[in-house]
């Protein structure tokens, strides 16, 4: 009986050290972050020595080059849009390239053209403007669909192909886009294909009156002189390429995958709208999610990273049915609608 009993003792002492390894095992982090979190909050610094607040475009900025996506933001004038594309790229160490769109630009403009070389007899490529890393595409609405049709392709294959030669571009690879909202004189509306191929698109609103005084303040206090030269360059290539890989490796459990799959598969169902969510903005949500819990410290997603992405993810792939819009539902309302009614995993 004692023998017994000792052997019982020890199985339920194994048993309790088998939970107590899992648990540890389950709150250690399997990815090392302390890099990434380092360039983060090094790019943060950067930009926040000149824009006052737009803590939510800035975070979704950065979670944008961390997943590889394109950017596109929508606000009116003057609220610091190219401004911030323009601080983002130099505290990056990478080529950086603006293109301003308008009725007038060609395709050629923009991927570049093919040029005579009377010496040689033949033709040179000469490579074009969105040939960088980080490409800041200003005001990307005012130019008509032949232009907006040059974007496609380097936009999700990361290459340009003319005359049946590809080019690849470089590592990494973004482009930023901003659009006035409200001003529709001489603008052209973006095609689905291409509004899916952004991975965000970021409503960036006015600053508070507090953060007014303090935008008066800091250009009374730099009497004349640019405040763009305070920024430094913290990260290079090579640094965001390491950062990116640190994303993919973020764990995403089986229950978030199904979550995110019901959101995007719920978009297609719903009445109230006429164009759904493409499964590119399933993989979206995923790869999103994953930089927004790596800025966060965590090496897995949870359901809070989903639902902090999935409107500027969703809301400008969704097109509202015109009855619905009539009465005034915007992609927004019928996003929020959608995540409440779908059960988060625990």
């Amino acid at each position: 009986m004692e023998n017994e009993q000792n052997i019982d003792n020890q199985q339920s002492i194994n048993i309790d050290l088998h939970e107590e390894q899992q648990q540890n095992t389950f709150f250690e982090q399997r990815t090392d972050l302390s890099n990434l979190s380092f360039a983060v909050s090094n790019i943060k610094t950067q930009i926040q020595k000149v824009i006052v607040g737009q803590e939510d475009m800035l975070e979704l900025l950065i979670a944008g080059i961390l997943c590889n996506g394109h950017v596109l933001l929508e606000g009116l004038p003057g609220v610091a849009k190219t401004l911030t594309a323009k601080l983002l790229a130099k505290s990056i160490n990478v080529p950086f390239n603006r293109i301003q769109f308008t009725p007038d630009l060609m395709p050629s403009d923009v991927i570049g053209t093919s040029v005579f070389n009377p010496q040689q007899g033949t033709f040179n490529f000469k490579k074009g403007p969105i040939f960088s890393s980080i490409v800041l595409i200003d005001e990307v609405n005012r130019s008509p669909a032949k232009t907006q049709t040059a974007l496609l392709e380097v936009m999700e294959e990361r290459q340009i192909t003319t005359d049946g030669v590809t080019y690849p571009m470089n590592k990494p690879f973004l482009i930023i886009a901003t659009q006035n909202p409200v001003e529709q004189e001489g603008t052209y509306r973006l095609p689905e294909a291409q509004l899916d191929r952004f991975l965000f698109k970021i409503n960036v609103p006015y600053p508070t009156a507090e953060q007014e005084v303090k935008i008066i303040a800091a250009h009374q206090k730099a009497k004349g002189q640019h405040l763009t030269t305070s920024i430094d360059a913290v990260l290079n290539a090579d640094d965001v390429i390491k950062a990116q890989e640190k994303i993919n490796e973020i764990h995403v459990e089986e229950k978030i995958i199904n979550f995110i799959a019901s959101i995007v598969c719920a978009t297609r169902n719903d009445k109230a709208l006429f164009l759904g969510a493409s499964p590119r903005a399933s993989i979206g949500l995923l790869n999103a999610s994953k930089a927004i819990a790596g800025m966060r410290g965590r090496d897995f997603v949870n359901p809070d990273d989903v639902l902090h992405v999935v409107e500027p993810i969703l809301c400008h792939r969704l097109i509202v049915t015109p009855e619905k819009e009539m009465e005034g539902i915007t992609p927004e309302m019928v996003v929020r609608d959608i995540v409440k009614k779908i059960e988060v995993p625990r």
